[in-house]
């Protein structure tokens, strides 16, 4: 049954949602400090890991589009120090950074992990590689204890990378049989990368730190705050989830905040249940967004606020990741084409929205050239209908260069606006 609710402009589902990612206020003006970098991290709520370096790692854009040039190597502090604030986890379907008071809304998770429940009724959360669920069962059939002995190792020598992680010794050959084809080659893990990635999902044992972005693991005990070990699980930590879930979307249907393509990702009977919950205590308000068919929600604490913004956006930022949100409310289609072959590609490679005041008006395809100390920009799309981007984009690229410590920025496009910025440049 459609709920009552305010019809709500797309224009202003847009503000919402960008003020709910922290881009009303602007960016800070002055010293960019551990205060201000724990208030972006609160805004994106999550930052997502992902290997691809063309540019630099993906978790460290989101940060800089709130802040602009903040200090990357903090914010390794802040992941991976001694006195971490963020831990490593699945979050949506991806590996993400978490505030570490996340982690007793995880323990679920982490629970039906450990008892390898992929089918039960929270197998929608449990986002285990493939290669974990089917590897999982082949080591219990044919070597039983094994994941014990590479805990035991772990316990001993950690913390450890995955191929430092090998008990006995015994290493799987590119030309065994794989055990189930559906895998394919790129499943086709060591024993050991099985056993320790399904003790990750487990949350026994957790990312310690990095090794030229290789996972070192190590107990779980020995990496976070006994504090947060300590802290008891809420009653219903899905619930909870669903809350980080909608402070962070702001305004969206069931499914942006916790379906397949969302913020988080839960079971649908229960996130209908939660849902009217959240709606029956008043933290959800039921609207109707223009051009959108389903029911829409708003964070009670969500307002609309004009929002005059300046960012390159991550491809892998929460503000986007969800595509199909990001055509609705920004009438922007939007793919990454890290994936695309190089004959398809029409944007680029590395391929970044360009957001100006409250809309995404430009595509910004981004290179680090490392060897050369140089900032590639091989091609630039504007929106039909943008407004002059060249004074902005500019800036934005200036300031992005400085920040990855390159010392040149070459503009390679041959757009008529890639020609503005280097005239102007």
């Amino acid at each position: 049954m459609k709920l009552a609710g305010d019809d709500v402009p797309v224009a202003a589902a847009r503000r919402i949602a960008l003020g709910a990612q922290g881009f009303a206020s602007g960016r800070p003006v002055g010293r960019i400090d551990v205060r201000r970098m724990r208030a972006a991290i609160r805004d994106a709520g999550v930052l997502q890991v992902d290997a691809v370096n063309v540019l630099t790692r993906a978790h460290y854009l989101p940060l800089f589009s709130r802040l602009g040039g903040y200090s990357r190597d903090r914010l390794d502090d802040l992941s991976w120090g001694p006195k971490r604030e963020l831990f490593e986890y699945f979050w949506a379907h991806k590996a993400a950074l978490l505030p570490v008071e996340y982690f007793p809304l995880l323990k679920h998770r982490m629970r039906a992990a450990e008892q390898q429940d992929w089918s039960a009724e929270l197998a929608p959360e449990i986002t285990a590689p493939w290669a974990v669920v089917v590897g999982m069962r082949r080591l219990q059939a044919e070597r039983p204890g094994f994941v014990d002995q590479v805990l035991t190792t772990i316990a001993e020598r950690g913390p450890l990378g995955a191929g430092e992680i090998s008990p006995d010794e015994v290493r799987r050959k590119r030309t065994d049989p794989d055990p189930d084809p559906s895998t394919g080659t790129m499943w086709n893990w060591q024993d050991a990368k099985i056993a320790v990635e399904y003790l990750y999902c487990a949350g026994l044992v957790t990312i310690a730190g990095r090794r030229n972005f290789e996972r070192l693991y190590d107990l779980t005990e020995r990496v976070l705050p006994a504090a947060v070990l300590a802290a008891p699980e809420p009653d219903d930590p899905q619930r909870e989830l669903v809350r980080v879930a909608a402070r962070g979307v702001g305004i969206g249907t069931a499914a942006d905040f916790c379906g397949t393509r969302g913020h988080y990702k839960l079971p649908t009977a229960t996130a209908r249940r939660i849902i009217a919950e959240l709606v029956e205590a008043g933290e959800l308000i039921p609207v109707q967004v223009e051009g959108i068919k389903k029911q829409s929600y708003r964070w009670h604490e969500a307002v609309d606020r004009p929002v005059d913004a300046r960012a390159l956006l991550s491809p892998f930022g929460p503000l986007i990741w969800n595509r199909d949100r990001t055509h609705q409310y920004f009438d922007f289609f939007y793919r990454i084409s890290i994936y695309t072959p190089a004959a398809e590609r029409i944007h680029g490679y590395y391929v970044l929205p360009f957001l100006l005041g409250d809309a995404l008006v430009a595509r910004v395809d981004l290179k680090a050239e490392r060897s050369t100390s140089t900032l590639l920009v091989p091609t630039i799309t504007p929106e039909p209908g943008a407004p002059d981007l060249t004074e902005p984009l500019l800036a934005e690229l200036r300031l992005i260069t400085t920040w990855l410590g390159l010392t040149n920025l070459r503009i390679t496009a041959t757009t008529p606006l890639a020609r503005s910025l280097t005239a102007a440049g």
